[in-house]
């Protein structure tokens, strides 16, 4: 059976949505994976064969250039693939988590994707400056922050964030409350529209706020918008891949006394000297010796 490329645009258990070009009309199609598998994820191109005018069989996945996912101590969450951009959506309040901010940025390292921070809400005057002054931290590593408001500022907040995004593929993620949503709406101005048509499609019933989707812009590229989570889990990065996902550990790399040093307690090691010196944040030392102990917590390690 001949196969085409198409485009995941949304997933739902095993069911996926994909967009293709069939007799030069842009499809979207209904599709399954053979058997049970249930590895594809939104952003991946994958090699479909036509089953009717609107279904498909998926036969195999291109090879991806990035994949984003989480992981627990027993299963792992595709987030998205071939993407170039992680914005990290935060806000000057409700309150945001550095826990998470600080994971995503170490998923995105790991991954090869470049991360943003994006401080939404920027028009509420009294919660600035201490939104500002927790920033800086990620600015001192060498993180860009775009500060915009989306309610208060629309379109300097959309002209902004093309700056960043547009030609690329990115991804929006952030916990509930940041105003992620108000972000996708200015960018994809009928993404409501288009959520309840891939939900209805999906057959996903009312929980249209709990899958990953995929927008096209209007000016080139694509936007994936993400349900909002509290945790983001890393156990499938060795301690070996952690400490190269810590921009600042970099430079003393190499540097400790001992060849094997864990930068936990030994003696001579740089990496503890920067941060007894302020060079690292003992914030973010302190993450990635959680993150290390997360991941020797795997099944059957």
């Amino acid at each position: 059976m001949a196969t085409q490329q198409a485009e995941i645009i949304a997933a739902h258990g095993r069911h996926y949505l994909a967009t293709a070009e069939v007799d030069g009309q842009k499809l979207r199609l209904h599709c399954v994976t053979r058997g049970k598998k249930s590895d594809i994820a939104v952003g991946d191109l994958v090699e479909i064969a036509l089953t009717s005018k609107d279904q498909a069989v998926i036969e195999k996945i291109v090879t991806r250039k990035t994949l984003l996912y989480r992981s627990d101590q027993y299963k792992s969450k595709m987030l998205a693939a071939n993407l170039t951009r992680l914005l990290i959506v935060v806000a000057t309040e409700p309150g945001f988590t550095d826990d998470l901010v600080s994971r995503a940025l170490v998923a995105a390292e790991s991954a090869g994707i470049t991360p943003w921070l994006v401080l939404n809400k920027v028009d509420l005057a009294d919660a600035l400056p201490r939104a500002r002054e927790r920033m800086q931290m990620y600015r001192d590593i060498g993180y860009p922050v775009l500060e915009v408001s989306a309610q208060g500022n629309p379109e300097a907040t959309r002209a902004a964030l093309l700056e960043i995004i547009q030609g690329e593929s990115t991804i929006l993620i952030g916990q509930s409350g940041m105003g992620k949503s108000s972000l996708i709406n200015l960018l994809v101005p009928d993404a409501d529209i288009a959520t309840r048509e891939i939900s209805a499609a999906l057959d996903t019933g009312k929980h249209t706020t709990t899958f990953t989707r995929l927008y096209d812009l209007p000016e080139g590229g694509k936007v994936i918008d993400s349900p909002g989570f509290q945790e983001f889990g890393l156990h499938h990065l060795s301690e070996g891949m952690l400490e190269r996902a810590f921009p600042e550990f970099v430079p003393h790399l190499g540097h400790c006394k001992f060849y094997n040093c864990h930068h936990h307690a030994e003696p001579g090691c740089a990496v503890l000297a920067a941060v007894e010196s302020g060079e690292i944040a003992t914030l973010r030392h302190d993450l990635f010796e959680q993150l290390v102990h997360e991941s020797k917590q795997k099944v059957g390690y």
